[in-house]
């Protein structure tokens, strides 16, 4: 029986640790300074390869795309909403 509790309490920590993970991870992926700093780095890779290319204005011109990978990762609240209910209706997401 004590073998067995032990088992159980190890599975709680490890799942618990686990959790904690996840939300670490998740804070990174949805936090403004890594979006920031992502497209920063979009931005100037762009620009140097548009640089090389020869596009005229390149830090400019490479604000474009940068601006499309940020809007990228915006959520849209309203087709989130709209893509729950139809694929998991009665679900709160």
């Amino acid at each position: 029986m004590e073998t067995r509790l032990q088992r159980l309490e190890s599975a709680v920590r490890s799942i618990e640790d686990r959790n904690v993970r996840v939300e670490i991870d998740k804070a990174w992926e949805t936090s403004r300074f890594r979006v920031i700093s992502i497209s920063f780095v979009t931005w100037l890779v762009i620009s140097l390869v548009f640089w090389i290319i020869g596009v005229h204005r390149p830090l400019v011109n490479a604000l474009i795309p940068t601006i499309g990978f940020y809007l990228s990762t915006q959520t849209l609240p309203f087709l989130k909403a709209w893509w729950l209910r139809r694929n998991f209706p009665g679900k709160k997401g």
